[in-house]
């Protein structure tokens, strides 16, 4: 019976679905399937728009029962703004000059469209926004125009631009002098340079460093931020600056998109280098020059630069297929480039093996130096100076300034006699006055050198001292009367072994003739294995001890300083001068010689040094308000307004200053003062003062011991040559060649020289009138068509062809290095051969390769730009604290940190005594 039922459903149901499949077709099923999801469907599209509905009715119900109602001012607002905007008109001058203001409108132009406009569009199409931004960009510029025709531009670019240039060149130097005398060199020699720098900076400057602004890309931002703020705060209306989103826009315009790029761009070292090139292009490559830069290139990189492009030009020689002529040709360029590679080859097997050149190595590795004779040596500007300080050292000083003394009376001698020819064939008589003031000349001359109280005295045959004096009381001087005691004296620095003989063997004979050029190189001599050495530097740097060595010898060391005037006498500064008064330029003063004698365990040194009386005032004044006890115990000599010249009076001031020098040197002063040492060897060290006070300095008490600063560090333009007169290229030219050259450090008898020499050159030239025509060149820099200019480079550096300029992708390091060596080699070629016969030509290769180092730096070309700018905006606005703003952004310097806190420590003591 169930079989039965279960076969009747079975039968039935197929039924169904036969005829269902035959009325309604075989997809059928497929439609009721989707009739049926669609119903589904559409039931869950009700129920969820049906509770969306219910949830808005709800959440507004809640919004007007728990919020305040809405104010006032925002529907005003939303009124305002369904407003029409009224029309910005934009005027189109900015400065009053058309050719400056369309450039400048351009430049204001494609900054928009390149750093506003491409993202700006696609967010709004109202033009008002990017109106009001253009207009708070000409208001800025407006403003700055007025200001810049305010200032007087002159003393900026004679005497800050200078200044500025001159003190970052003395920080380098001090970085790399503090990184020579180091023991443990770490390896990264740029790294390690660039800390120091920065060392000797903040003791420089003492209350600024620039250190994170250049060293750090964060920090720099942040900087160029905020000095951008406060421009805007001080060239926009008050409206626009406290319009946050306007003022933030213009702010990051300025400094990410114009500034940022333009400091990176002018601190690039290869930039530079390029620039440098472009400069003097006009200027013949020199052979000699190249050679000399590749021979002391310190640079491994620079090396292998040459010699792999010396390889390729090579190759490309020896693969060319010529006959005739142009076969000696080649031959002549292969052999020149096989010798430029051998040069790099071997140099560059000498700086990786480590050797070092002190002046006994080269001098036996040379053998047999090039002999100068004395008569050259005599008539030598450079081999002069050598020749006295050795002199000095001997103590035959006086021998030599004799004998350059009777030179310049000879000279003056035989022009006066001359003028006086000439005018008595004129009819005119002043026989008597001219040959009075020969024998004045004459008689101080004997005075000075040859009579008993002569000191130092040369020493000469009685003999013929008596038979000159003889001659001066009876007859009348003429330019020969001095000359058989001359050849004397001449003879006897050549012979005595104590002078010309053992200078050829001293390391000043050595350096002498690096400097002269006269070195043989010994480096090629040899086989191809480096082992020859090279002269590279100053040769007396590893024997002599200098001063600033003296200052850090401990106190228990057995060490005596004596010191005692042994004439008035300012040969040192002018050879030719016959007394003991100087004349320079209607300045008149006295010059005394100190003998110094420093006696060590390891022998006597024995040195020259001159000073005025000022210096000894300046000296006085410094110790005196270091050490208040002294100022009871040592008396300086008092200032006489009128006759101050009066021989007797220098005799009696002499007298004066050597008891209080004695007293000052006396074992009990020194050692119940010792750091007195430190001041005493900086006022007696053979080099040129540099003063430190004022007639208004002891007014007020020191705040902390100055000993720990060291004297040298101080902005160039402290001290300028007092004796200087206000002739402004004068100025400028000492300034700098002091800091290149190093001048300072150098003989005084050669300042003094160069200074002459420039004066004459000054005044060959254009004569007074020279700072005239600086100061017409200034309103000629600062005119509308320069400046004009100087905006269009600029857009065309930025914009060429009104397109933004891709970045420059960073040249090949083998190109970079070769434009080093191109770079050096442009700036050695064009120094004249009048200045290395001055100079020294070793002097002149340094300093020229100091300057070219400095700017190899990105961190320091940053900070030179830095420097620059803070001039260039203190000068602008100089009522607005610029200065003080300036060290407040820099005040997180880590130098700056650590500098103070050394102070501190050494402040501390000094107050606890006061």
């Amino acid at each position: 019976m169930l079989a039965e039922t279960s076969l009747s459903i079975w039968g039935w149901g197929s039924l169904c679905v036969v005829l269902f499949l035959i009325t309604f077709g075989p997809f059928a099923i497929f439609y009721f399937a989707f009739y049926i999801l669609c119903f589904v469907g559409g039931g869950f599209v009700v129920t969820l728009l049906f509770g969306k509905t219910n949830s808005e009715k709800h959440l507004e119900q809640c919004e007007h029962s728990f919020l305040p109602p809405t104010s006032f001012g925002i529907t005003k607002c939303i009124e305002e703004m369904k407003q029409e905007s009224k029309p910005i008109k934009i005027d189109r001058r900015l400065t009053g000059a058309y050719i400056i203001d369309e450039p400048l409108q351009q430049v204001i132009q494609f900054s928009l469209r390149d750093y506003v406009q491409y993202w700006y569009y696609t967010l709004s199409d109202d033009e008002s926004f990017l109106l009001e931004i253009r207009q708070a960009l000409q208001n800025a510029l407006i403003q700055f125009s007025s200001r810049s025709k305010e200032i007087d531009w002159q003393p900026y670019f004679t005497t800050r631009l200078v200044d500025d240039f001159a003190t970052h060149l003395r920080v380098f130097r001090k970085a790399q002098q503090r990184i020579t005398e180091k023991d443990d060199q770490i390896k990264d020699g740029a790294e390690d340079l660039v800390d120091t720098f920065f060392e000797v900076e903040v003791e420089m400057e003492e209350k600024i460093c620039r250190d994170l602004v250049c060293t750090s890309p964060k920090d720099e931002e942040g900087f160029l931020r905020d000095l951008c703020e406060v421009l805007l705060y001080l060239l926009l209306p008050p409206g626009d600056f406290q319009n946050k989103i306007m003022r933030y826009f213009v702010r990051e315009i300025l400094s990410q998109g114009i500034l940022l790029p333009l400091i990176n761009q002018l601190s690039d070292p290869d930039y530079i280098n390029q620039y440098f090139i472009w400069m003097i292009r006009d200027s013949i490559c020199n052979y000699e020059a190249f050679m000399n830069i590749v021979k002391v290139s310190d640079k491994i990189g620079e090396l292998e630069a040459v010699r792999d492009k010396a390889a390729e030009e090579l190759q490309y020689l020896r693969s060319l297929d010529t006959a005739g002529d142009d076969i000696n040709t080649i031959k002549n360029q292969i052999n020149s480039l096989l010798f430029v590679k051998k040069v790099c080859d071997s140099r560059i097997l000498r700086l990786q093996s480590g050797k070092e050149i002190d002046t006994v190595k080269l001098a036996a590795n040379f053998g047999k130096l090039c002999t100068v004779p004395l008569d050259i040596i005599l008539v030598n500007n450079v081999a002069l100076q050598f020749f006295m300080d050795y002199m000095q050292q001997m103590g035959g000083q006086a021998h030599l300034f004799f004998w350059m003394t009777v030179e310049g009376y000879r000279v003056t001698a035989q022009k006066q006699l001359e003028v006086l020819l000439s005018l008595q064939k004129d009819g005119m008589h002043q026989t008597a006055q001219t040959k009075g003031l020969l024998r004045t000349a004459a008689v101080g001359i004997y005075d000075q050198y040859l009579s008993e109280k002569a000191a130092p005295r040369v020493s000469i045959d009685d003999a013929l001292v008596a038979k000159l004096e003889e001659k001066l009381n009876n007859e009348d001087p003429t330019p020969e009367i001095f000359d058989e005691i001359q050849r004397k004296v001449y003879e006897l620095m050549l012979r005595d072994e104590r002078f010309y003989p053992s200078f050829k063997q001293h390391p000043l004979y050595v350096r002498m003739l690096a400097e002269l050029d006269m070195l043989k190189d010994p480096s090629f001599r040899g086989s191809d294995d480096g082992e020859g050495e090279s002269f590279n530097g100053s040769p007396t740097g590893s024997i002599n001890l200098s001063l600033d060595d003296l200052s850090n010898v401990p106190a228990d060391e057995s060490i005596q300083l004596h010191a005692y005037i042994s004439d008035t006498v300012c040969a040192d500064y002018d050879p030719y001068t016959v007394a003991g008064v100087c004349n320079d330029h209607g300045k008149t003063y006295a010059l005394y010689a100190i003998t110094v004698r420093r006696r060590t365990p390891n022998g006597d040194e024995v040195w020259k040094t001159y000073r005025r009386y000022s210096d000894f005032h300046d000296f006085h004044m410094r110790i005196t308000e270091q050490f208040e006890n002294l100022a009871n115990l040592l008396k300086l000599p008092g200032k006489k307004t009128f006759n101050n010249m009066d021989r007797d009076f220098l005799e009696k001031r002499k007298k004066d200053l050597n008891a209080y020098l004695q007293l000052l040197l006396a074992p009990e002063v020194m050692k119940a003062y010792p750091a007195l040492a430190i001041y005493v060897y900086d006022f007696l060290e053979n080099k040129a003062y540099n003063k430190g006070k004022g007639d208004f300095a002891r007014k007020e008490p020191p705040l902390m011991q100055k000993s720990f600063v060291d004297p040298k560090h101080c902005r160039v333009a402290a001290h300028l040559d007092d004796n200087v007169d206000d002739n402004v290229p004068l100025k400028i030219m000492l300034l700098l060649m002091d800091e290149i050259f190093d001048l300072k450090e150098r003989n005084q008898w050669l300042r003094r020289n160069i200074k002459n020499l420039l004066q004459q050159l000054i005044r060959a030239m254009h004569g007074y009138t020279i700072n005239k025509k600086i100061v017409d060149h200034v309103d000629w820099m600062t005119s509308p068509e320069q400046v004009a200019d100087a905006v269009k480079r600029f857009r065309d550096a930025f914009w060429p062809n009104g397109i933004l300029a891709e970045a420059v992708p960073r040249r090949d390091n083998s190109i970079r290095m070769r434009t080093r060596i191109a770079g050096k080699t442009k700036l050695l070629g064009i120094m004249p051969d009048e200045l290395k016969h001055i100079l020294g030509a070793e002097t002149t290769r340094k300093g020229i390769l100091r300057v070219f180092e400095m700017f190899q730096h990105t961190q320091l070309n940053k900070r030179l730009v830095y420097v620059f700018l803070e001039g260039f905006l203190e000068t602008l606005f100089p009522v607005y604290g610029f200065p003080d703003l300036f060290k407040k952004l820099h005040s997180s310097s880590k130098q700056m940190q650590q500098y103070m806190h050394r102070l501190q420590s050494t402040q501390t003591p000094f107050l606890q005594k006061r």
